[in-house]
Parts: structure tokens; C-alpha cells; sequence
């Protein structure tokens, strides 16, 4: 069977990994090209994130805008994956029951013989397993071609999470923490390489937890790093998301010993109160948070760091939110996401008394925010006049006779030049600070 197939992808880069995944698994199986539109297409796919309150409903929102597609063309098939249907379930069928098949993030690779039993059995197919880390021995080499980008890609290294923070439900959707065999990463990232990549962000709900054999002894995370610095072609490693319970000294010191690992780190804090950190469930304090950042800028003077904050936890004082406040602004955070708590069916969280109004909360939002935009406008207007050496990644989405390339420091520059750029370095001097962008002028290409 050849088609078209059109996936729509909710949510982390984690899912942006899986949905190119499961591009690759139905070209290979079926032969379907990419679809402009649901409505072009044979296949539709719905790959879906649950960490956002309401995502369900969500899901079942855009379910219903091509509900009528398939009257229209009943041998279309329509696929539900991604943590949503890990934790619905059956359920999804049930509410929707003009739903073909539901997966789980570990069974994409299944999706094919998935859909082949319900064209031949006329009956949904469900599978949300958790097999481990089977599916990454089944999914076909990785491809640069076909990417936003070919200068960069990214690569899953470890599913899961076993942290059990009280307000997460990702180790209820994807599982326990599970690391992927090194000799995987590895030829993945050689294979990326070989097709012309030059960055590679490796990825993971808690990519430095990694553990793998690595000529017959167990290593870690910053092990792995230094074999992905050998790889001729790379030239530049990113990773996210990163877990403070994990963040080790050999970690801090390959930032220091590791040309090609970018001087940018994601390290999500969530809050600045003890208390709060507490209740989280995340297990280390702030005094613990700080001695990591301080060791990573010793290690690598000028290296950016940017975290993840959540507002408005059940039980927040304002005494625990300007513990928040304070903690972001001493440390700098360059690039910060910050979020209203999000309640999370089955997680412990759920069950706490939250006295706090959502108006109250909603404010905190804002001051935090505001001040985490003043501190990255800083940054920026720090940059203007300085040398970066870039990686072009390809036309600009604002003026696409113009390039748009990222910084080191993880800040997308846009700025006019001709010739062949896209996908190699440049040098560029940054001639100004716009809103959440550089301009720059090119110097020459290579640095």
C-alpha cells in the first residue's frame, strides 16, 4: 500500500523524536509519504503530550475536526499515540470509536502491524505496553533528509522517568527510566553524522540519568558524552531534559573537557522554596541546586543556563514564591520556561488542598516571568557587538531570503547572506537584540 500520511505532534522534543519515528516506520512498512494536510492524507496520526492540564480533551477537540473525513473515506486510518493514549487507554476508543488504533510511546514501532490487524479484523487496536527499550531495535536508520533542518537532529538516548515527582505524570504514561545500549546511540549518531549533521541533542525525560555498558563496565551520562565528542562530523552536543538528582561532578567537568558540548544547560529547578521543593517530591534542595550552578559556571566560565519553574503548587506562600524570585534572580536563568501548576489525574499532587486563588497565582506568573524576560533581554543586549560562531540551520521563518542560525548559547540569529550556508557554521557579529532573537552580520562561513 502506498499513501500519504499526516502526523500531527503535541507537545516535547521528545515527541518531535517519536512523530520523525513514526514517519520512518510507515515509509519503510507501507510507503507513505508525508501529507500536506489531514485531509490529503491515508494515514492521520495524533501524537500526544499529557503533561498539560485538560490535554485530553484536547486530543479529543482535534479528534473530532476529522471525525468527518472518515465518513467520507472509511479505509482512512486514524492513530492515537503518545502519553495521552498511554494513560487513556481503551478509553480513547470508547469516546471516539471512529479511532483505528491507539499506541503508547514504547510501541510506535508497532504501529504497522497495529494497523495491518485492523484493516484485516475490522476491530481497533490498542497497545499501550511499556516493552522496555524494544522499540529502538526496530525503527529504521535514522535520516537527515526530510528534517527542518539538516544540521541538526535529535537522538533519544533513555524512556522514562523513576523520579515520582509528585506532580508528574510521566512515569505513569512512558514508565520507568530505561536507558538506551550505547552501541545504538552510537551508530545512530554516526549514521547522522555521515548524512551531514553537525549537532546532535540527545534526549531523555532524564537524559543524565543514562547508564549503559560501555566496553564492559557500567558508565554514565558523562561517559557517553565523550564518545559522542569523537564522532568526526559532530561538532556541536546539546541534551535535555537534565534532572539536578543526576547532575554529577564528572557531568559538571565534561562541560570544561569537551569542545564540541555547547555552553548552554537545561537544568529545570521548579521552585526556590525548600518547602516546595519538598512537596515536589524532587529531592534536592536549593542550597543543592545552587552549588551545582556555581561548579558549572567555574567549569565553564560564560556557559548559559536556563530552567523550567512551576507557579502556583498546592500550598505556595508568598514567602515560598519570592524564595522563587530570589533564587532566579541570583542565578542568572537565561531563557526560562515558567508554568501554572497543572493538575495531573493519578498523580500525588492531585490529592493536595490548594487554598491559593488562581487570580494570586495567576500574578505570580507574571512578576516571575517578567523578570525572567529581563534577565534574558540582558543577555542579549550582553551579546550585540560580540563574535559567535553559528550553525546555520536554513532559511529564516520570518524572511526567507535571509538565514536564520543558532548561537551556542542556544539563541536563534537571523541575519542576510547568500550562497550554500544552511547546515554548516559561520562566524557572524551580533549587531542587535530583538524581542526572542539576534540580528548579526556574516564574517565569513566557518569559524
Amino acid at each position: 500500500m502506498a499513501g500519504k500520511l499526516f502526523i500531527r505532534t503535541f507537545g516535547c522534543q521528545m515527541n518531535e523524536y517519536d512523530s520523525e519515528k513514526i514517519s520512518g516506520v510507515l515509509a519503510a512498512a507501507e510507503g507513505l509519504a508525508p501529507a500536506a494536510s489531514a485531509e490529503e492524507a491515508d494515514v492521520i496520526v495524533f501524537n500526544t503530550c499529557s503533561v498539560r492540564e485538560k490535554a485530553q480533551e484536547k486530543v479529543f477537540s482535534d479528534l473530532g475536526r476529522v471525525q468527518h473525513l472518515k465518513r467520507t473515506n472509511p479505509a482512512l486510518m486514524i492513530a492515537v499515540g503518545g502519553c495521552v493514549a498511554s494513560q487513556e487507554g481503551g478509553a480513547i476508543v470508547e469516546r471516539a470509536p471512529f479511532v483505528d488504533v491507539v499506541f503508547g510511546p514504547q510501541t510506535l514501532h508497532r504501529l504497522p502491524e497495529l494497523l495491518a490487524r485492523r484493516r484485516a479484523s475490522g476491530q481497533a487496536q490498542v497497545d499501550v505496553s511499556f516493552p522496555e527499550i524494544e522499540k529502538f531495535d526496530h525503527l529504521p536508520p535514522a535520516r537527515a533528509e526530510g528534517r527542518s533542518s539538516t544540521a541538526s537532529a535529535f537522538v533519544s538516548i533513555m524512556e522514562g522517568c523513576s523520579k515520582y515527582c509528585s506532580f508528574c505524570v510521566v512515569p505513569y504514561t512512558r514508565g520507568p527510566e530505561i536507558s538506551r545500549p550505547f552501541d545504538g546511540v552510537i551508530a545512530e549518531i554516526a549514521g547522522l553524522a555521515a548524512q551531514g549533521v553537525k549537532e546532535v541533542t540527545l534526549l531523555g525525560q532524564n537524559v543524565n540519568a543514562w547508564r549503559g555498558n560501555i566496553d564492559g563496565a557500567e558508565q554514565d551520562f558523562a561517559e557517553l558524552l565523550h564518545y559522542v565528542n569523537e564522532i568526526e562530523g559532530i561538532e556541536r552536543i546539546r541534551y535535555t531534559t537534565s534532572h539536578p538528582r543526576e547532575f554529577t561532578q564528572r557531568l559538571i567537568d565534561a562541560h570544561a573537557e569537551l569542545p564540541a558540548l555547547a555552553a548552554h544547560v537545561h537544568l529545570p529547578v521548579q521552585s526556590g522554596s525548600d518547602r516546595m521543593l519538598a512537596a515536589m517530591k524532587r529531592g534536592y534542595t536549593s542550597l543543592e541546586y545552587r552549588s551545582i550552578i556555581r561548579r558549572l559556571r567555574k567549569a565553564k566560565p560564560g556557559i548559559s543556563i536556563s530552567s523550567d519553574f512551576i507557579v502556583g503548587f498546592p500550598g505556595e506562600t508568598d514567602a515560598d514564591f519570592e524564595a522563587t524570585l530570589a533564587l532566579a534572580r541570583e542565578l542568572r536563568f537565561d531563557g526560562s520556561y515558567s508554568f501554572l501548576y497543572s493538575r495531573r489525574p493519578g498523580t500525588p499532587a492531585a490529592e493536595l488542598e490548594d487554598p491559593v486563588p488562581q487570580a494570586r497565582k495567576l500574578e505570580r506568573l507574571q512578576r516571575l516571568q517578567a523578570q525572567l524576560e529581563a534577565q534574558e533581554r540582558a543577555v542579549s543586549e550582553a551579546m550585540v557587538g560580540t563574535l559567535q560562531n553559528v550553525l546555520v540551520e536554513g532559511p529564516s521563518k520570518r524572511n526567507p531570503a535571509e538565514f536564520a542560525a543558532r548561537t551556542d548559547n542556544n539563541r536563534t540569529v537571523n541575519f542576510p547572506g547568500g550562497g550554500d550556508l544552511a547546515g554548516h557554521f559561520a562566524a557572524l557579529r551580533i549587531t542587535e537584540a530583538r524581542h526572542h532573537s539576534l540580528r548579526g552580520e556574516l564574517l565569513h562561513a566557518g569559524y
